[in-house]
């Protein structure tokens, strides 16, 4: 629930993973798992003497996501540098987008819209800019007590796209929300695959109004997002209850002891003199390039859940869900065209899939189920080879293994019961070991359903459902009869 004493802005940093490049030179933009400081140049590095060179399709990268978030394309901008002394930077600055007289940032204004509960809320979005990534730092330990630290260039310069929000959230759950939602476009438009590590991190402005803001810095996802924004609301209201002034300043958000820690004091828009780079002329930004970037742009997240309630029937809520990533979407779409059942398509991936994706702390590219591996099991329970209770006992090992669900029914003999003598004996057994259960189903059609559950746990999920729920009933219903005969 939001809270209107919460005021949050947050400023979301994501990697342009699908460029092939980094931003102003040909480094390679696959940098991960490579051997520290091995993917870097002159040019990223800052070498006196090296030019760097702007990544055409990072800016048209950058206009394709304001496109999307139904933002103003400047006709002009220019790069920045953002000086400031740090290790993460080797050339002591960071060649970034700025706003002052003549130029803008790439993109301005704009909104993104998104679900919360039965309501919908608008973010807007303040500005975006294209920058480069600075090196990643690997501390030994917390970063408060590690005694060293470790520099690793190889990010250095990839293009980073910075996108920033007017402060319209009113709680962490909707900060989670919108960086879910800014993922899932962004994953659509092609530009960006939130499931490299690091590819999204975010800095978070938050304040209790009346009070300070507070800015953590560079959280590494939208679930640590909300953990961080939930212990720094406890955090300020603890210094405002003891009539303490919260003070303006950078925190780093821990994932391992869960707290946020204070690092120094804010940094004002003065402190880091910026001048316009000398070394990359203005950018001009026609509009036959706008226009031709709109035209070649796919569908959305919301054009494609209002066409999955349309095209398969599903609930909005549904097709909401399912459309969050584009992983997941992917996903659900290639099932229900090879099963050809949405609404059971819909169900299994929604309710249990995810479920077991949650549980293991698994995203689906993580996952080895496949569509095919799937549906092979909604095929099953559909032919009555399996039950559903069987299916949700197996689909673990789908995500995991990747099996196919026959496969692993036959290795654990969990085929269903569907021989209707055996069954009986079975009901007969249950009745014979429960007959104060018995006597209540006798006089309460409600107790039925624990005689039902004994059989299914007797036979461990294999019998069919249906046939026990007709022999259990139909036994039940002769007790009735002979009941009242005897009366």
């Amino acid at each position: 629930m939001a809270d209107t004493d919460i005021v949050i802005g947050l400023e979301a940093h994501c990697q342009l993973t699908s460029l092939k490049t980094k931003l102003f030179c040909g480094c390679s933009s696959d940098y991960r798992g490579k051997e520290p400081n091995s993917n870097v140049c002159i040019v990223c590095l800052g070498h006196p003497g090296s030019l760097p060179k702007p990544n055409r399709k990072a800016v048209e990268y950058a206009v394709m996501t304001g496109l999307a978030l139904r933002s103003k394309v400047s006709e002009r901008t220019a790069f920045y540098r953002k000086n400031y002394y740090y290790v993460d930077m080797s050339k002591n600055f960071q060649i970034s987008m700025y706003e002052t007289s003549g130029t803008t940032t790439i993109c301005e204004g704009g909104y993104l819209d998104i679900n919360v509960g039965p309501h919908k809320k608008r973010i807007r979005i303040t500005r975006m800019q294209l920058e480069e990534d600075p090196a990643k730092l690997v501390h030994i330990g917390p970063i408060d007590l590690s005694p060293y630290t470790l520099v690793d260039y190889n990010r250095a310069g990839m293009a980073l796209l910075e996108i920033v929000t007017e402060p319209d959230m009113s709680s962490p759950k909707e900060a989670r929300l919108f960086l879910q939602k800014l993922r899932s476009i962004l994953e659509h438009i092609g530009v960006f695959d939130g499931g490299l590590e690091g590819a999204m991190r975010c800095d978070a402005n938050i304040s209790i109004r009346g009070s300070t803001r507070v800015e953590i810095k560079n959280i590494s996802s939208f679930k640590e997002v909300e953990k961080a924004l939930n212990f720094e609301i406890s955090r300020q209201r603890g210094v405002l209850r003891k009539s303490e002034r919260v003070v303006r300043e950078t925190r780093h958000w821990d994932e391992i002891r869960k707290v946020t820690i204070s690092l120094r004091e804010k940094e004002e828009e003065h402190d880091y003199r910026y001048f316009p780079e000398p070394d990359i002329v203005p950018l001009v930004i026609g509009r036959e390039m706008v226009e031709r970037l709109g035209r070649s742009m796919p569908e959305l997240p919301d054009a494609r859940a209002e066409r999955f309630s349309r095209e398969y029937g599903i609930p909005a809520y549904d097709a909401q869900v399912l459309t969050g990533e584009k992983a997941l979407a992917d996903f659900f779409e290639t099932c229900t065209k090879m099963l050809g059942e949405a609404k059971t398509a819909s169900n299994w991936v929604m309710g249990d899939l995810l479920g077991v994706l949650h549980d293991k702390d698994l995203e689906l590219h993580e996952a080895k189920v496949t569509p095919a591996t799937f549906v092979g099991m909604l095929r099953m329970i559909n032919d009555g080879k399996i039950s559903g209770k069987i299916g949700k006992i197996i689909l673990p090992e789908l995500v995991t293994s990747g099996r196919d669900a026959e496969v692993i029914v036959n290795e654990r003999d969990m085929q269903r019961i569907a021989d209707t003598a055996l069954l009986k004996s079975v009901v007969d057994e249950v009745f014979a070991e429960n007959r104060k259960a018995v006597d209540d189903a006798v006089r309460d059609d409600n107790a039925v359903n624990f005689l039902i559950g004994q059989v299914m746990k007797k036979t461990r999920g294999k019998a069919d459902p249906q046939l026990v729920n007709s022999a259990v009933k139909e036994k039940v219903m002769r007790l009735r009869e002979k009941n009242q005969g005897s009366a």
